[in-house]
């Protein structure tokens, strides 16, 4: 009996769903469009993924090629770049994140306080505007600005009694110069999230805090941060899902043989042993040695989050 009513149950929502696809076709066709992107793109390529466990050979193909296990996985770890790649790849990523998360949410505060719309508007087209540079571009107007000779941060430090310094090429430099150029680029367009989360604010509870006599920086301690934390925590949480993937094309254009040894990150690491000493296999053990690494860190990170303040992904 319980059986007949459960093939009822699902026949009556067969049909229910087929009536709907018929009635809202349009829409379906709509969504269907980035869900076939999505497996064509995302799911059907990690068929490729056993190359990792595999001594890859093009003339065998990935089926024909002989299983070596975790080989290439120990390899890595054994290697002498596995501790420099590492460190290097979460040392900038947490700079970047942590450096970068409160210059979008004051700007978005300060937007959001403006009075005068003009002076509001002329802000924040200066502040996006980098965001729309490429990073080539952007690339080789932080090596002009830095050159020996001709660069104008030198001549500054030459006006003022120092001397000149080819920055590009000293180590100790290179997370400083990827991380705040980073956010020059992105510290407008990240801003227009905040923004958002600001304009959900109901204008009641600064028409009531104005009657209590509250100055700005009591609306934006009582008001905006609280709003603005549920915010805070999902950025958080995606920018630490990406802890092991810094930006494989800027790192590349800023390296050179000077500052190696501190700007070799995984990305960079996995396309010279992969695409140029065509060591196919071992480069997809070390990426997806990462992917796992960045699943991991997003999991605990949202669990982390949910306990703490309620407010996760999934």
């Amino acid at each position: 009996m319980a059986r007949q009513r459960s093939t009822a149950h699902k026949a009556i929502l067969r049909s229910t769903v087929r009536k709907d696809m018929k009635r809202h076709w349009q829409l379906y066709c709509i969504l269907a469009i980035p869900i076939i992107m999505l497996i064509i793109f995302r799911y059907v390529p990690m068929y490729g993924v056993i190359i990792a466990f595999k001594n890859f050979k093009v003339r065998q193909g990935i089926l024909g090629s002989d299983w070596v296990g975790l080989k290439y996985f120990l390899q890595f770890f054994e290697s002498q770049a596995c501790a420099g790649v590492l460190w290097n790849t979460i040392s900038i990523s947490l700079y970047s994140i942590f450096a970068s998360l409160p210059f979008p949410i004051i700007l978005a505060i300060g937007l959001n306080e403006m009075r005068n719309q003009r002076f509001k508007k002329t802000v924040q087209m200066f502040s996006y505007a980098p965001y729309f540079i490429s990073t080539v571009v952007l690339v080789s107007m932080v090596m002009q600005f830095l050159d020996p000779r001709i660069g104008i941060v030198n001549r500054i430090v030459q006006l003022l009694g120092g001397k000149s310094i080819n920055y590009m090429a000293q180590e100790r430099y290179f997370i400083h110069i990827y991380v705040w150029s980073g956010i020059w680029k992105n510290t407008g367009y990240s801003a227009i999230i905040f923004i958002a989360a600001l304009s959900s604010v109901p204008p009641e509870l600064y028409e009531a805090a104005v009657i209590d006599g509250a100055s700005k920086m009591q609306k934006i301690r009582f008001i905006d941060l609280p709003f603005i934390l549920p915010t805070v925590a999902i950025i958080l949480i995606l920018n630490f899902g990406q802890v092991m993937n810094v930006g494989f094309e800027k790192v590349y254009l800023m390296q050179n043989s000077a500052n190696m040894s501190a700007s070799e990150v995984i990305s960079t690491y996995v396309y010279k042993v992969g695409l140029i000493n065509m060591n196919m296999s071992y480069s997809s053990a070390v990426n997806l040695f990462n992917s796992v690494i960045n699943m991991a860190l997003l999991l605990i990170v949202n669990a982390v989050a949910g306990k703490v303040s309620d407010t996760r992904l999934f």
